[in-house]
């Protein structure tokens, strides 16, 4: 029994943890920068980066959540900003709010 409380315990630290968004450790992408993330000094890309990346990858390519590289062609600008403010399946709503996810989801919606 205690196996599994700690069990749970840990996994809900660890979605927590994701689903807040994770910090800034550029380390984990020196060497290893796209064009779509914030090497392209895009305030949106870096937004994405502090708050998006550990679930979605640094690179666009899905992870714990969905690759979005190109979900502009699969949602539009508006679809993506409520899923955004929503959250949807496992992501929480509002990791991004206000402007920064209106700036988001306009460079979200140009990955085609």
């Amino acid at each position: 029994m205690k196996k599994l409380m700690a069990l749970l315990l840990g996994s809900a630290l660890v979605l927590g943890l994701a689903a807040c968004g994770g910090g800034n450790d550029e380390s984990k992408n020196k060497g290893n920068e796209s064009t779509e993330t914030a090497s392209s000094g895009d305030p949106a890309a870096k937004i994405f980066q502090q708050k998006c990346s550990t679930c979605h990858g640094g690179n666009l390519e899905g992870g714990f959540g969905p690759s979005l590289k190109k979900i502009g062609g699969e949602l539009s600008q508006d679809q993506i900003l409520k899923t955004i403010q929503n959250g949807k399946g496992q992501m929480p709503p509002n990791v991004i709010k206000g402007d920064d996810a209106k700036m988001v989801a306009e460079w979200l919606s140009k990955k085609k």
